[in-house]
């Protein structure tokens, strides 16, 4: 048997098998003790009428035994009625029996009795019934003696299984009532038992969204441990997380100062007349420039809601940039077609969100000839944001490798390559869908974003 991978559906299925085999047991249980106790009542009636036959025996003159009056219960005078009785006189060779046998003789085993003794069988009786049989010897005053006499009270054994059938008949709707309600015990039991990992798992989205810093709420005790556990590694990884950006952020600054330095020692040069060094010194500068850039870039991505200031208002940031760009050398020349609301925000804070949208909107202006779409909407569960420009596209083989460190297609424009490696940086930070495609109608290279939850 495979076990579902949900820890609720396993409970509820350990539920469900618990509770049928509780059920079972249950009414297997009630019907055993009803035949038993059934069983019981019927052997103490048919002890009963021996006795009242045994008391009702009296013999004839000549020692012949007399038919003694029948018990009240109509069924004994009744032809095959269900209810019987003979008694057996073996010194004589008497038989008498009730008027329900009818044509038809108790065969009562010649086993050894031993006085009051009740034996009980299981007999054939008339018309193809099986009989539940008592037999009693007892020893009466007759008029030459003692004589010893057996005594039989019969019933048909369908009277046992009648009333077991009519008992299981009468219980099962009861049963199954009990078995409902505790499948809704169960099922609510479960609601409100595993509430508190609903709790924890949300509290690990909000962490994961960056809305929160830490587990916070009134977990069960037996959450603490957990949670504690996980406080203290989130404080542990961002401690760490501190001093690296800290580091990078230093080291980064600490080159800005030499690299100025090389650079205008490579104007020197070339002043002197030492084009080809100046060159190389410029191009070495640029490379490291471009890195120093990046770090810092990645430096200032926020690692937690701690330092998130605020939720990054899509409408205005993606305007700034765009008003920005339009004033460049190469975004005064192209369209802009902006369209989505002005009331969406997602979660993330608003630096690395103009950083994101920036590196893409200046990647689309690199490339676009006449125009640069942006729009955003929002469906049941995200916010997709798009970005595409009329450039000539990209290789479907070289889509993957946009986002590499360094990577660039055109090594003759200008530009460092890490503009779409932090792109891919704080989308895998984030947790942000992204993706980038040519564009199906058009020329042209399309980015798109999805944020969950924002």
């Amino acid at each position: 048997m495979r076990w579902p991978a949900s820890i609720r559906s396993r409970l509820l299925l350990i539920s469900a098998l618990t509770v049928s085999l509780a059920l079972t047991l249950t009414v297997t249980l009630l019907v055993s003790l009803f035949s038993s106790n059934i069983s019981n009542r019927i052997d103490a009636e048919l002890t009963s009428h021996i006795n009242t036959l045994a008391g009702a025996l009296s013999f004839a003159a000549d020692g012949t035994l007399q038919r003694p009056e029948s018990p009240l219960d109509q069924r004994f005078a009744t032809p095959y009625g269900g209810l019987y009785w003979q008694i057996v006189d073996d010194a004589r060779g008497q038989t008498i029996r009730s008027l329900s046998l009818f044509d038809t003789a108790l065969a009562l085993p010649a086993d050894q009795h031993a006085e009051g003794a009740v034996h009980r069988y299981l007999l054939p009786g008339p018309a193809g019934s099986s009989l539940i049989v008592l037999e009693r010897l007892v020893r009466v005053a007759a008029p030459e003696g003692t004589r010893a006499l057996r005594i039989a009270a019969a019933i048909d054994a369908r009277t046992l299984e009648e009333a077991r059938t009519a008992f299981i008949r009468d219980i099962l709707p009861a049963v199954a009532g009990l078995g409902a309600f505790l499948v809704v015990a169960s099922i609510l039991q479960l609601t409100l038992g595993l509430r508190p990992l609903a709790a924890l798992n949300e509290g690990i989205v909000r962490i994961r969204e960056r809305r929160a810093s830490q587990l916070t709420g009134p977990y069960p005790s037996e959450f603490q441990s957990t949670v504690a556990a996980v406080n203290a590694l989130l404080d542990t990884q961002e401690a760490m997380m501190g001093k690296a950006r800290k580091r990078a952020a230093d080291l980064a600054h600490g080159l800005r100062t030499p690299l100025t330095v090389l650079s205008n020692d490579a104007v020197t040069l070339r002043d002197k007349g030492n084009t080809a060094m100046a060159d190389e010194l410029e191009h070495l500068a640029s490379v490291m420039r471009n890195h120093v850039e990046r770090e810092l870039a990645l430096a200032r991505i926020t690692a937690s809601a701690q330092l998130r200031r605020s939720d990054a208002d899509v409408a205005m940031i993606v305007g700034e940039l765009v008003r920005i760009l339009k004033r460049s050398p190469s975004g005064e020349r192209l369209r802009f077609e902006i369209d989505g609301p002005s009331t969406e925000t997602v979660a993330m804070d608003p630096a690395d969100f103009r950083e994101l949208i920036g590196n893409l909107l200046e990647n689309a202006v690199k490339w676009a000839k006449a125009e640069i779409h942006v729009r955003w909407w929002r469906d049941e569960t995200s916010l997709h944001l798009t970005i595409s420009d009329d450039g000539p596209g990209v290789p479907e083989q070289e889509l993957d490798n946009l986002t590499r460190r360094g990577w660039r297609l055109d090594t003759a424009s200008p530009g460092s390559g890490f503009g779409l490696s932090i792109v891919r940086e704080i989308v895998d930070a984030y947790r942000i869908g992204f993706a980038l495609r040519n564009r199906e109608t058009d020329n042209g290279l399309q980015a798109d974003l999805q944020f969950n939850h924002a």
